[in-house]
């Protein structure tokens, strides 16, 4: 509001205000200032307009909104405020307005507004005149409820009432995930039964019988001579010749990490929980892309020791090395700045962090120093040797003082590091968290290096952090600081692919020790996050790369690493069908979904864009064809690699 609408009564009265606070504690200035300006704002808007245009105004709901009627029946004039559950350590957010009840008996007013559902609310209502706080309410709204808040006095004394009312009861927008996961269990129950048919004798020579006759036709009609067939169990052929061996468990491990990422790029049905969490805490979102880098440190162990073991020269694995990092950077920032429909790309907001550039990065070092102390010949040492249970990270004790070095420079740079205007080794999202003291320290030394060393308009502009805390600064969460943990994601998986090399086929002696890390892992993570969310030493941060975050998902990805290995590769009781797919063409399938996301028939106009069931039922059928095109792609022999 300009300064010309502000009246004289109210100047006198901020500046009362003002003398009387100053002997207030912080916490209680920045409230009045807050209670003030909203008064300010809220009085103008209510002389524009009555309760029953805003009822209509909210009339039409959108997803996670419900609406909230206030019916004040006292005689104040009332400021709403309201505050998630979800905002730790945040400053109650001010609604609107509630004007005083009319002057007769009966005559109460009525006040519309639009309220979150993704998390339980504090509602608190506050008298303008001296910002005193009437009643508060806490309550989880549902989504398209209707509801009402009453305001009265209890009886005939100055004691205020609050009772919440449903007046229409919410839809319940979970049943599209409860459709979705029977329609997909339903699939995976038609396809276990068609398996156990099938493997029945009678079916089966009725199968083979059908099929002889068929390609006995075939070949009287063609000239072509005999196709070259593969059987059923013969997995292992149609992989590329310079792959070699692979265990199917790390490329079906690869492949669920990477379904999950495009779903979850793909919307998630717009629910909360499959997107990323704003700051602090896990989501299904905040999963993926770690696991996808540790099955990366996994193969690096794996590819680089068969390929010194053929007698590959390590210069030419270092140029290879050197030139895959640059590609993945190269791939990333392009398809991370398409600028299809909006003219010539602008050099000046160019992103440069990204998914596959932190990738490539962390490749580049990671496969740098496994092939600086990896082994030409694996030495079999006796199972009687003090050191055997540890020689598979004795052998390669250089690279450990490396990643330990780097992690102590994290560690320094996040903690000692001076940022301007915030408070030495702050982990906060900046906004209104930590009570709104720190509204530009996004991040601390993580978003302070990135502004300095990128620049502002070169890293990501609409964090996640925003969507609860309203921080106002950009902040990348692929971002300079955070890919040195990124780097001790991977080398953690490089152990595991260490251990499968030095304890091959001894498979109760690897799941043993895939164990024993998560375990280490799980203790080291209860230690730095105090085993809460937002009261740790290092909570778990995937906007930060936080080291607790690292030992989390390092522990989690061991322990399904084990499950995987165990049911695919051990006991054979699943072939990690259909994640196997697209864990053989990773590339491709994370750069197709990048850049074919806004075409047919992975995005269509829906009838309904507020619908959670059409959301869902699109990101679902788009994952899905990705899933079926990687399948084409196998059965054709097609392998991106890069």
């Amino acid at each position: 509001m300009k300064a010309s609408k502000i009246s004289t009564s109210e100047d006198d009265r901020e500046k009362k205000e003002g003398k009387s606070d100053v002997m207030a504690s912080e916490g209680e200035y920045r409230w009045n200032m807050w209670a003030f300006v909203v008064l300010l704002l809220a009085v103008s808007a209510a002389h524009v307009t009555n309760a029953s245009r805003l009822h209509r105004k909210i009339s039409v709901l959108k997803m996670d909104e419900a609406a909230l009627s206030v019916i004040n029946e006292i005689n104040d004039e009332m400021i709403l405020f309201v505050l998630s559950d979800h905002c730790y350590q945040c400053l109650p957010q001010p609604l609107g307005l509630v004007p005083a009840a009319g002057p007769g008996p009966g005559t109460p007013t009525t006040v519309g507004f639009t309220v979150g559902t993704q998390h339980a609310l504090t509602l608190q209502l506050n008298s303008t005149p001296v910002n005193k706080e009437l009643c508060k309410v806490h309550f989880h709204f549902g989504e398209q409820g209707n509801y009402s808040l009453w305001v009265k006095n209890l009886d005939e004394s100055s004691q205020v009432s609050c009772n919440m009312v449903t007046d229409n009861e919410p839809v319940n927008s979970f049943l599209p995930i409860l459709f979705a996961f029977l329609v997909f269990a339903g699939l995976i129950a038609l396809s276990t039964i068609w398996k156990t048919v099938r493997s029945l004798d009678a079916v089966r020579n009725l199968l083979l019988r059908l099929g002889s006759a068929i390609e006995a036709e075939r070949l009287i009609n063609s000239e072509l001579g005999s196709p070259n067939r593969l059987s059923d169990n013969s997995t292992e052929s149609i992989i590329p010749a310079t792959a070699g061996r692979r265990l199917r468990s790390l490329d079906t491990f690869r492949g669920l990490s990477l379904i999950i990422m495009v779903f979850v790029n793909y919307g998630g049905g717009r629910y909360w929980f499959f997107r990323h969490e704003s700051w602090n805490g896990l989501t299904l979102a905040d999963l993926v892309f770690p696991w996808f880098v540790f099955i990366m440190g996994t193969s690096i162990g794996l590819s680089l020791s068969g390929s010194l073991r053929r007698g590959v020269g390590r210069t030419h694995l270092l140029r290879k090395i050197f030139w895959r990092s640059l590609q993945l950077f190269l791939i990333g920032v392009i398809i991370i700045n398409p600028n299809y429909c909006q003219g010539p790309l602008s050099w000046d907001s160019l992103r440069i962090p990204g998914v596959l550039q932190r990738l490539g990065f962390t490749y580049l070092v990671v496969a740098a120093l496994d092939l600086a102390v990896a082994q030409n010949r694996l030495t079999n040492e006796s199972s009687e040797s003090c050191w055997y249970s540890l020689h598979d990270i004795f052998l390669y004790w250089p690279a450990w003082l490396c990643v330990i070095a780097f992690e102590i420079v994290w560690l320094c740079l996040t903690f000692l590091l001076p940022v301007p205007g915030c408070p030495t080794g702050y982990l906060g999202p900046g906004g209104i968290g930590n009570y709104g003291q720190y509204p530009n320290c996004t991040g601390g030394a993580a978003g302070y290096i990135d502004r300095w060393l990128l620049g502002e308009n070169h890293i990501y502009q609409t964090p996640s952090v925003r969507v609860v805390y309203q921080s106002p600064v950009p902040f990348d969460p692929e971002g300079v600081l955070g890919s040195i943990n990124s780097i001790l994601m991977a080398f953690l998986g490089l152990q595991a692919g260490k251990i499968l090399l030095h304890y091959r086929d001894q498979h109760r002696q690897i799941m043993t020790r895939f164990l024993m890390w998560a375990f280490l892992l799980g203790i080291l993570s209860a230690v730095l996050t105090k085993c809460s969310t937002n009261k740790g030493f290092i909570p778990v941060n995937k906007n930060l790369w936080s080291l607790s975050y690292v030992t989390t998902l390092s522990c989690f990805a061991f322990v399904l690493l084990m499950v995987f290995y165990y049911m695919v590769d051990v006991k054979k009781w699943w072939s990690g069908t259909p994640f196997f797919y697209p864990g053989m063409n990773s590339i491709l399938v994370y750069v197709g979904h990048e850049v074919f996301e806004e075409y047919f028939p992975f995005r269509w106009k829906m009838a309904n864009s507020q619908s959670h069931a059409e959301h869902l039922t699109q990101n679902l059928l788009a994952t899905s064809i990705w899933v079926l095109i990687a399948y084409l792609l196998y059965r054709k022999k097609i392998f991106w690699k890069i």
